[in-house]
């Protein structure tokens, strides 16, 4: 098997069969082993006591002990291999006499039967009648495992080696059957990242299943579609931003080259353009700085207490004439609305969200634009009465680098990026979304501050800015910068 893993799993189940086998054969034999000392210490007690009653059955009341019936008994203890001395109620020595051949047949028969060496003498008393007659001294056989029973024994231990053999052996197919089905997609996984990391973006992990790998499979599949998809984004995003980069640059050029020439003059309005496209490349540039310093956690705001309301006044004002190019109309709906943040960066906010509606409104359009307080947050609403935001680009639009595909103009789709990380920077939360009758919007809620002083000085009736000519509408929909 190629795969280590796999190896090293079958090889762990083959070696825990045979453990387990081999500790069983031993508990076997422990539990063997004890169980048959008890028996034989049961077997012994069980011969004490009948040698004691047979001696006791001796004693004649009237004459005392009777040799020839202790003699008749010897035969019966030589055969239980025991040793034995009868003591009377003075201390002589009964039986067996000096000269018995008790004795000798009882080694004898311990050595024929492999009985083993005698065990410690035990004491009976014996008693007649209620009176002490005398003392028994019995010395048994400790005994020795029968010849059936070693054989027992030895029987269990092959059955459990071979049988721990047979499992051990089956452990180890079974084992590395399972551990080719574990490891197959681990392997596949494993490929699928190398082939991942030398540039093969569309590579997936073939893994079905739902187990704990399989759903490793399916998240590294996500995280590699999403990242096929950031890929693209930032080729498209360079692509982009290139483009938004080349035209100003040429135009700045031509014009400048024509006034080297002595082509063009230098009046005011070729002044007022070249510094329009300066403002372009601004605003891009800083665009593209406020996500990089988002991107490296060095963000920092100056916070203040203004009026939101005031801060979008003013901005709308130096878009009034764009509106007015495009034939839209702008409503300020506004009412005082005190947050606690960044003046620029929340300037930054309303005009990334008013050049947005600029570029994307259909002409002859409507922009509105209110603010509020509702309960301990402000709001802030910019929405218009276009065709609206396609309802698959709702959860997208403030993803960064993402371009509509209804987009009529070229932009480098990090506009409303910015707005939702300035937001967010600031505690709030932003969301877009289509009105019922049409058109889309977007809402941005902030903490309420305490007002400012001027706050009631700024609270004005709302206002609106007059449109422009009205040409010919269009139809494309609402999409970001």
């Amino acid at each position: 098997m190629s795969s280590p893993l796999a190896r090293r799993l079958g090889l762990g189940f083959a070696a825990i069969a045979l453990v387990a086998a081999l500790l069983a054969a031993l508990l076997v034999n422990l539990a063997f082993s004890s169980r048959f000392e008890s028996y034989l210490d049961q077997q012994r007690s069980a011969r004490v006591d009948q040698i004691a009653a047979a001696v006791t059955g001796a004693y004649v009341s009237a004459e005392g002990w009777d040799p020839e019936r202790l003699d008749q008994l010897g035969p019966a203890v030589s055969m239980a291999g025991a040793e034995v001395r009868l003591v009377d109620a003075a201390g002589e020595t009964v039986w067996p006499t000096a000269g018995s051949p008790t004795s000798e047949m009882a080694q004898m028969h311990r050595e024929m039967m492999a009985a083993g060496p005698l065990a410690d003498p035990v004491t009976v008393p014996i008693t007649v009648d209620g009176q002490p007659r005398g003392t028994l001294q019995v010395a048994l056989p400790e005994g020795s495992v029968p010849l059936a029973d070693r054989q027992l024994r030895s029987s269990v231990n092959r059955l459990l080696f071979v049988g721990g053999l047979a499992v051990a052996l089956v452990a180890s197919v079974l084992g590395l059957v399972f551990a080719r089905r574990v490891t197959r997609p681990l392997a596949e996984l494993t490929a699928a990242a190398d082939d991942l990391r030398t540039g093969d973006r569309g590579r997936r992990a073939m893994v079905s299943g739902r187990d704990e790998v399989a759903e490793l499979a399916t998240a590294f599949n996500e995280l590699a579609a999403s990242a096929e998809r950031q890929e693209a984004l930032r080729q498209s995003f360079a692509a982009d931003v290139a483009h938004e980069l080349r035209t100003p640059l040429a135009i700045l050029r031509s014009q400048l080259e024509a006034v080297q020439d002595g082509v063009l003059d230098l009046t005011p309005a070729l002044v007022s353009s070249l510094h329009e496209e300066t403002l372009r490349l601004g605003r891009l540039v800083a665009d593209l700085e406020t996500l990089t310093r988002d991107d490296h956690n060095s963000f920092s705001l100056e916070r203040v207490t203004l009026d939101l309301a005031e801060l979008v006044r003013s901005v709308a004002a130096g878009f009034q004439h764009r509106f007015a190019e495009r034939g839209l109309q702008l409503d300020l709906r506004l009412t005082p609305a005190p947050v606690c943040g960044d003046r620029g960066r929340l300037a930054q906010v309303v005009t990334n969200l008013l050049g947005n509606a600029v570029k994307f409104v259909p002409v002859g359009g409507r922009v509105t634009v209110t603010t509020g307080t509702h309960g301990d947050a402000v709001r802030l609403e910019v929405s218009d009465d276009g065709p609206g935001i396609p309802e698959a680009e709702l959860p997208q639009v403030f993803d960064r680098y993402f371009r509509g595909r209804g987009a009529r103009a070229n932009g480098s789709g990090i506009g409303l990026a910015v707005v939702a990380t300035l937001v967010r920077a600031h505690g709030g939360g932003v969301s877009a979304m289509n009105a019922p009758d049409g058109g889309a919007g977007f809402t941005i809620t902030f903490p309420a501050a305490e007002p400012p002083a001027s706050a009631a000085a700024s609270a004005r009736p709302p206002s609106a800015v007059a449109r422009g000519p009205m040409p010919e509408s269009s139809t494309a929909p609402l999409l970001q910068e």
